[in-house]
């Protein structure tokens, strides 16, 4: 087999309007971030940004698009409106796969205003087959699609958290069935690509932003093993490294992807992993897409290989 995937990674959207927020809506943590969104965060991130964004994706013609979370600012359930606009605005559910964050889960919320506007996008392909379709956190995730020789794999982090926090979890129930995702997965010979939030490598973000089960998370995929790992959070481009039984994986992250950046560092940035079996194992190229405010458009920054793991199961 010789066939090449190419995975378009985005995150931390954080586009939609906070214009006519009400203030019963702001009685709680929200009231943070609202006030972070009218000093800075309204400015940060721009309509325009996000229009070259997907303007910049009909061009580089991605097989799949993948979005690690925070398409809100603070979880109101007209945020998950827009966001599903922008989500069709993307492609359709099943050239687009979505997990939440920390954003998106402010504060506790009814499922079927927030997440169920968008459960088209998250769900495995068991349930878009008619199986039990997920209700809550715990029935959605891991969500599993298998896209050619892909396999992704969506985790939740996403819990509400104290005020002044953006900690995440993904909780025991989550991590036993990702161990037989993984299991399986790893047996059919597939790409597994581990998609998440939060950083899952310690130090990549602050305590207050951490992973808190991060050590589970990670005895997981170093037991059962893993290609891959996509996350957001950290609002910057970012290659940290999981070492686990079967070798190096790489855990990528990327920033906001509507930034006009304070900093180049902060500035809107795509990836696109193109990926495909040798026999060896497999080989990976990764290109990174920069936003240039002077060109008003997206443009290639850098393209490297990157060293993967051996397949446990060795590759198709």
């Amino acid at each position: 087999m010789n066939e090449t995937f190419t995975l378009a990674h985005l995150s931390d959207l954080h586009l939609s309007s906070l214009n006519d927020v009400k203030v019963r809506e702001l009685l709680n943590k929200r009231i943070y971030g609202y006030l972070k969104w009218q000093l800075k965060r309204r400015a940060e991130h721009r309509r325009e940004v996000l229009d070259a964004l997907l303007l910049n994706l009909q061009y580089t013609t991605p097989d799949h698009i993948a979005v690690t979370g925070d398409l809100t600012h603070l979880g109101l359930p007209r945020e998950f409106r827009e966001a599903r606009n922008v989500l069709q605005s993307l492609g359709s559910p099943s050239r687009v796969t979505v997990i939440p964050g920390n954003h998106d889960t402010y504060v506790s919320t009814d499922w079927n205003s927030t997440f169920a506007l968008w459960t088209d996008y998250m769900l495995s392909d068991e349930a878009h087959l008619g199986a039990k379709a997920g209700t809550n956190v715990h029935t959605t995730f891991p969500s599993l699609r298998v896209r050619g020789i892909a396999a992704l794999i969506g985790v939740s982090t996403a819990r509400p958290s104290a005020p002044l926090l953006a900690v995440g979890s993904v909780g025991q129930i989550q991590l036993q069935k990702l161990e037989k995702i993984l299991v399986e997965t790893g047996k059919q010979r597939l790409f597994r690509v581990v998609l998440i939030h939060h950083p899952p490598v310690d130090g990549t973000v602050s305590w207050r932003k951490r992973l808190t089960d991060a050590s589970a998370f990670r005895s997981v995929l170093d037991q059962h093993g893993v290609e891959l790992i996509l996350h957001g959070h950290a609002h910057r481009s970012s290659l940290t490294h999981l070492e686990t039984t079967a070798g190096t994986v790489p855990a990528f992250g990327v920033p906001s992807a509507s930034a006009l950046g304070r900093t180049s560092s902060r500035r809107a940035r795509y990836h696109l992993y193109r990926f495909k079996a040798n026999p060896r194992g497999w080989e990976m190229v990764v290109t990174v897409m920069c936003y240039s405010p002077a060109q008003q458009r997206f443009t290639e920054e850098i393209e490297k290989d990157v060293l993967l793991p051996r397949p446990l199961a060795g590759p198709p």
